[in-house]
């Protein structure tokens, strides 16, 4: 229930620049006309069309450069969303702690490997059971579940094998699959 409110959170907040920008034009272009109104005379046509009409248009077109101007501003004179990126990253716990599975099947390979190349180095098998910790604690996050389920309906693969996880884990994770809801 949470993940499908944070989808529909997620879609009106890819609305909101254009529908903030229709709402800015409008609000500020009907607040700035009965200051400037008395200029138009509306008997006045301008290709057929009343003069208020080109007034309220470039009033409106006025709103839009202005705000495009700050944005422009924004992003090339104050680079401010340099930060906000760097703030968004360093929030994201896939750039942290955690792993999506993809990542976590070449990582496990990586780590096998690393693990029979240096056999006798004590540090490397310690940090190669690090990973293994790491990967079997991932594996149990949703997104592992998501993917366990989209390995077997999208691509038809009953046995996604991963090698890297313990049998009870492989278990849990199958059953996690199971019982996801579809969105």
């Amino acid at each position: 229930m949470k993940k499908w409110f944070m989808l529909q959170y997620w879609r009106i907040q890819q609305s909101q620049s254009l529908i903030s920008l229709i709402f800015w034009t409008s609000t500020l272009t009907l607040l700035i006309w009965p200051y400037i109104s008395w200029r138009f005379d509306t008997s006045e046509t301008i290709l057929f069309l009343p003069s208020t009409y080109f007034g309220l248009v470039g009033i409106a077109t006025s709103v839009v450069a202005m705000v495009l101007l700050v944005g422009l501003t924004y992003d090339v004179s104050l680079g401010l969303w340099r930060d906000h990126i760097t703030v968004i990253q360093e929030r994201n716990p896939f750039n942290t702690y955690k792993l999506n599975p993809t990542w976590g099947i070449l990582i496990a390979q990586t780590n096998e490997i690393l693990r029979r190349l240096a056999a006798d180095d004590e540090e490397v098998q310690r940090h190669c059971r690090f990973i293994d910790r790491m990967l079997e604690w991932n594996a149990k996050e949703e997104i592992w579940a998501r993917s366990m389920s989209s390995w077997k309906g999208i691509l038809h693969d009953e046995d996604p094998f991963l090698f890297h996880l313990t049998e009870e884990s492989r278990q849990r994770l199958d059953d996690a699959a199971a019982d996801l809801e579809d969105f």
